[in-house]
């Protein structure tokens, strides 16, 4: 199955105190790690939505970057905004702060969606959490439930989960989906980029 990727870039980053985005972690900003986890997976394409267009575009893995149509509504505007990019009907939102993370995630994602033609999104659930931006969704099925959702108020993607048919995917590594929202994160990640293998407390 042919797929898009997309990585959610727009956000504040009002815990970290700077743009998540664009940090680097053993050399490598956070965006670019998760670029090429999309690329190595297969992905045709790598998009990210928001932020800093003219810097995110020249990072490796990276080939569009695109603004996100409703800034400051929410992920569910950044996957609204991805699908309308995408070049196919399948597309892995991830976010852009994941720095574990490896292609074994979106392949896993994309695969759960070929086994169930009537699903509408493929999320990670790990250790019984949903990982809302960790999915992959089909958007023939999903966009006319999301759009809807959105225009009615809803900013929260698992909030139509329920409506698409959603699959829970439960194989993913909770290294995968483990995020780096605070400064002491950063140090964390700095110290040993491999140690953390869970989701942080807070994390979405």
């Amino acid at each position: 199955m042919s797929f898009t990727g997309a990585i959610l870039t727009g956000g504040a980053s009002t815990r970290m105190g700077q743009d998540k985005a664009l940090l680097a972690i053993a050399g490598s900003e956070m965006t670019s790690i998760v670029a090429v986890a999309l690329v190595e997976a297969g992905a045709r394409e790598v998009l990210t939505v928001g932020g800093d267009l003219a810097a995110l575009s020249c990072l490796s893995g990276v080939n569009r970057s695109v603004p996100d149509d409703d800034p400051g509504e929410g992920p569910l505007a950044g996957i609204l905004t991805a699908m309308r990019y995408a070049i196919d009907d399948v597309i892995v939102v991830l976010a852009c702060d994941t720095p574990a993370i490896t292609s074994a995630a979106p392949l896993a994602l994309v695969a759960a969606l070929l086994t169930e033609p009537a699903a509408g999104v493929a999320y990670a659930e790990v250790e019984g959490r949903v990982q809302p931006l960790t999915a992959a969704w089909r958007i023939s099925r999903s966009w006319e439930v999301v759009s809807k959702a959105f225009a009615e108020g809803e900013r929260a993607p698992r909030a139509v989960f329920t409506s698409l048919d959603g699959v829970a995917v439960k194989d993913v590594l909770a290294s995968a989906v483990d995020d780096v929202d605070h400064p002491s994160d950063l140090r964390r990640y700095a110290a040993d980029p491999l140690r953390s293998s869970t989701p942080n407390e807070d994390s979405r």
